[in-house]
């Protein structure tokens, strides 16, 4: 790959360490003055610490709405990962960039910081906004103020592009999320006095065996949506955590458990059927100790996207992609906040993909760069030459 902006601005996005408990200001800051530099405002948007930040910025007309590029500045953490490369330093090996954050998402960040000197000198008829956040990868948590700010804007971007990696497929679906954590308060005493105790793990045990059969039931008997890869919602617990001595009966059990669903189904409605579960145990539990219980936590929540193939603002975006393919992702993204909450053709376009992302080793393929770069560059040139867009969807 020839030496390009995108390449240099890279390089300095991925010597932030922004994994997701880190402030990423020292990012934004960077961002900030890279923009002023060109003659770019932009507006900065806190969480309540002031520790973290999204940015929002327009480039061209101010009271017409655009096209918005989305993307988020945070990573995950390496802690643990057999990184055989620097994390936070941008190398480069058989036309491979190698770094934290590469593909997932500083790449898609870099390619359009890269394009702004061609948005500037162009007389953009419509204009493009940018909007990067903090805390997506915890949760699409930080992305929420920002939206309550393009809530009560008078002008709000008329098609959203988010950046994620999909090798520069365009994707208008993806599954929505709900997590949660669960914990269970037992009664403890000495083991061999066990049926005078209420064992936590035990009651845990027989929540997660439920969820388990819940999964196995969506797996066999749906419902099901074809045009994802696992084509029906699935229910997973990842983490527990129990007990402090075998010759206790534990009174505490916790454990984290989410539902990727797909549109045709409301997770809600599995959790409500839990929460029943949860309550049955829990009447059985209060037989010996009415001091125990059963609390649910939601940890994360967010809907899925679902554009529709003939939606207007698809079309678009698969002509600058120049590709019809229609393509899924297996993974959540900020996409459907923005379709849900404001009503914006969301679709999902980037470079790299997520075989990458996540891994130690993570990296993104120039050849990626090239084609983010070119799309933008289109987009670039239909909004400063073609009167006849119509993004007013």
């Amino acid at each position: 790959m020839k030496k390009s902006l995108t390449l240099d601005v890279l390089k300095q996005l991925i010597n932030f360490n922004t994994t997701s408990i880190n402030s990423n200001l020292e990012l934004m800051d960077y961002i900030t003055k890279y923009l002023n530099s060109y003659g770019v405002e932009s507006t900065l948007i806190f969480d309540t610490d002031g520790k973290k930040a999204n940015l929002f910025a327009t480039i061209g007309p101010t009271d017409i709405p655009g096209v918005m590029l989305s993307g988020h500045t945070d990573t995950v953490p390496v802690t643990g990962q057999n990184w055989t490369k620097e994390p936070y330093i941008l190398s480069e090996e058989n036309g491979c960039f190698f770094g934290r954050g590469t593909s997932d998402m500083k790449g898609f960040i870099a390619a359009v910081l890269g394009a702004i000197p061609n948005m500037v000198s162009q007389k953009l008829l419509t204009p493009i906004h940018l909007a990067f956040s903090y805390d997506e990868e915890i949760g699409c948590i930080g992305v929420r103020s920002l939206i309550d700010m393009l809530k009560s804007s008078p002008v709000k971007p008329a098609v959203c592009i988010i950046g994620e990696p999909t090798s520069m497929n365009v994707v208008t679906s993806h599954k929505g999320k709900l997590a949660a954590k669960v914990t269970v308060i037992g009664k403890e005493c000495h083991s061999g006095m066990a049926p005078y105790g209420v064992n936590a793990i035990n009651y845990a045990a027989r929540l997660v065996s439920w969820l388990e059969n819940v999964a196995i039931n969506k797996q066999a008997n749906g419902p099901f949506e074809d045009c994802y890869e696992i084509p029906y919602s699935t229910v997973h617990t990842g983490v527990i955590s129990g007990g402090n001595a075998l010759n206790i009966v534990p009174k505490h059990c916790s454990f984290l458990f989410e539902i990727r669903n797909i549109a045709a189904e409301d997770p809600k409605h599995i959790l409500a059927e839990f929460q029943n579960y949860c309550s049955e145990l829990t009447d059985e539990m209060q037989k010996n100790d009415v001091n125990c219980k059963i609390d649910i936590e939601i940890t994360t929540e967010y809907p899925g996207l679902n554009t529709p193939e003939s939606d207007q603002a698809v079309t678009f975006v698969r002509k600058l992609a120049q590709s019809t393919r229609q393509a899924n992702i297996n993974f959540g993204t900020e996409g459907g906040l923005f379709s849900h909450h404001l009503g914006i053709p969301t679709v999902v376009c980037g470079p790299g993909s997520m075989n990458q992302g996540h891994k130690p080793d993570e990296y993104i393929h120039g050849e990626q760069l090239i084609k983010c770069e070119e799309f933008i560059d289109r987009l670039i040139l239909e909004l400063s030459t073609n009167h006849d867009i119509n993004l007013d969807m």
